[in-house]
């Protein structure tokens, strides 16, 4: 198990749509936190949960040059976020690996509460280079004003989602994937490395919560026509699957909203979304 790295969020790019991204996540069940607007340029909503959360980020009609790293990366899941408690330290941890990217950002974002006050949500952030992590974007964050983004209004989530349980990641060498995880985020591994014909490598980051770093063929194998397709990336993040109190709640959420979903397991369901490229897993 890894102690040294803490999951802060999960993020999906929308891209332009956000509106339709918006009311598509409200319609499975969750409740988003208002729409934000980063000084970088950006805007999102929030899905929070106990200690983590999942971001809709995007940008603003003919807003592609605020934030080129956005613009230019596919549509879908496509960030893996872990906490910072001092994000020059983490930086410096990055250099000393060979995986640091642009020095650390500080950006701010309003956020209206529910006594009428608005105050200004603060972070930094620094990232693995682009070109050191193929799945996608892999950085930290170093949330300055915590408390306002975890407030129990905005926790309860209609569908009885409760946290992330596992973040899929599909890679044509895992073991390459693995390692620069584990270089990034200064963790050992418990066990000598997977070698030969291992198809998957799975991480514990809690209890509750693991990384699956798996073959494009395992990863066909698990899900067939529901895998989202590679498309030439040599790695990309595969699916996300969340923790379920009550499969009946969130299986009546999704017909209420004729959301077609799919059994994979007594115990797990699947919302496959073609229009932001998800896979969207709910496990009891």
């Amino acid at each position: 198990m890894i102690k040294t790295a803490i999951l802060d969020h999960i993020v999906i790019n929308v891209g332009s749509r956000m509106d339709r991204a918006h009311n598509l996540f409200a319609d499975l069940g969750f409740h988003l936190t208002p729409r934000g607007h980063h000084t970088l340029g950006s805007i999102n909503h929030l899905m929070m949960f106990p200690g983590e959360y999942l971001e809709l980020l995007g940008l603003p009609d003919n807003a592609a040059d605020l934030r080129p790293e956005l613009a230019g990366a596919p549509v879908g899941l496509n960030g893996l976020v872990f906490k910072s408690d001092d994000i020059d330290a983490t930086y410096a941890h990055l250099q000393s690996v060979g995986l640091a990217g642009y020095p650390p950002k500080s950006f701010s974002r309003p956020v209206a509460l529910s006594d009428g006050t608005v105050r200004d949500a603060c972070f930094r952030t620094v990232a693995v280079r682009p070109d050191r992590f193929a799945a996608g974007r892999l950085y930290f964050c170093e949330h300055v004003t915590p408390d306002l983004l975890w407030r129990s209004e905005w926790q309860f989530h209609e569908n009885g989602v409760t946290g992330f349980r596992e973040l899929l990641i599909v890679a044509q060498d895992p073991e390459i994937i693995a390692s620069r995880l584990f270089r990034a985020i200064g963790a050992r591994r418990d066990k000598p490395a997977d070698t030969g014909e291992s198809s998957e490598i799975v991480i514990d980051l809690s209890a509750r919560m693991t990384l699956r770093i798996q073959t494009p063929a395992a990863y066909q194998d698990q899900f067939g026509d529901l895998a989202r397709r590679m498309d030439g990336r040599s790695a990309m993040f595969g699916g996300v699957r969340f923790h379920i109190e009550d499969m009946s709640e969130t299986e009546r959420v999704l017909n209420v909203q004729e959301i077609l979903y799919h059994t994979i397991s007594p115990d797990s369901i699947a919302v496959s979304n073609d229009a932001f490229d998800t896979l969207l897993l709910f496990s009891h």
